[in-house]
């Protein structure tokens, strides 16, 4: 098993529910990446005879034997989230797009578990323009909002997006992330804010025009204990257990959100990922909330 150190990101629109869940310091947290696998930036290992290196930089060690031979990096990206403030409303591409934009194979699809309901009670979802004429005008006259839809979610909620689906998250929003490992966001609006130098961040119509699906739509569910399979990930939520043991036939990510655990004897922060191999057993005092990913090759 492998440890991973939380990585903090701190963004304009994040705030302080991270940190005062998990202990770490911050009152701008948008991202504790519990798991994220880059060359500039990856989480270091804590445990094991890889400790002090990076996943990126083993990886490409372990990949054959994790069933992900064909990846460059780690395929899945997992996080806690908080938006204090709106997110940008934005989209990404999906595997075609990706391919003929950026020259990689893969898109990015998202899920989210709201820990926290935004407190509107509405997150950002879908386009209401009729057809590509409406949505033309709608962004020559700089109209993003009303070109938003919006989606109804509730604290306990799981919600899928498809690439090509306009979105984001609200303020007062907590949630657990699951991405696929691709740093794709194209931004319509951001709402004009600017960073601590007065800067506005960067937009990208014409990308984000290129891949935008007026008529993809995100639902809302609980999320229960099943596991939920999309295209290139499952995920399962875990509550009220004491061990955990990796009864599949290929690595799993096991996030804790909240609860204490042990790995290798040593003291899991929340917000923490452990990477498990095929029937290894994590030990627990207690863990409250955690979820399992598996990644999915295609």
């Amino acid at each position: 098993m492998i440890l991973l150190q939380p990585i903090v990101h701190n963004t304009i629109w994040g705030g302080p529910k991270i940190g005062r869940l998990t202990g770490v310091a911050g009152d701008r947290i948008g991202h504790l990446y519990s798991l994220y696998c880059r060359a500039g930036v990856s989480n270091t290992i804590l445990n094991g005879s890889h400790r002090g290196h990076t996943l990126n930089e083993v990886f490409p060690l372990l990949k054959d034997r994790y069933g992900m031979a064909s990846c460059e990096f780690f395929p899945l990206t997992l996080a806690l989230t908080e938006a204090h403030e709106n997110l940008s409303i934005q989209v990404h591409p999906d595997d075609r797009a990706a391919n003929a934009i950026e020259h990689l194979s893969r898109g990015k699809r998202e899920s989210w578990y709201f820990i926290d309901a935004p407190a509107s009670g509405t997150i950002i979802n879908g386009c209401t323009c009729r057809d590509a004429e409406e949505l033309a005008r709608m962004v020559a006259a700089g109209a993003f909002m009303a070109m938003a839809d919006s989606l109804a979610v509730r604290a306990g909620d799981y919600v899928f997006v498809e690439p090509g689906t306009l979105h984001a998250i609200t303020a007062g929003s907590l949630v657990f992330e699951i991405e696929e490992g691709a740093d794709f966001t194209y931004r319509f609006y951001d709402y004009d804010r600017t960073d601590d130098h007065g800067n506005k961040r960067e937009l990208h119509l014409d990308k984000a025009l290129s891949v935008l699906d007026i008529n993809l739509k995100s639902t809302a569910r609980p999320m229960g204990h099943n596991e939920i399979s999309e295209k290139t990930y499952t995920t399962r939520m875990i509550t009220d257990i004491e061990t955990y043991t990796n009864g599949s036939d290929t690595i799993e990510c096991f996030t804790l959100v909240k609860g204490v655990m042990e790995c290798d004897g040593m003291s899991v922060a929340q917000g923490s990922t452990i990477l498990l191999e095929p029937r290894e057993v994590l030990q627990t005092a207690l863990v409250k909330l955690g979820f399992v990913t598996k990644f999915k090759e295609l």
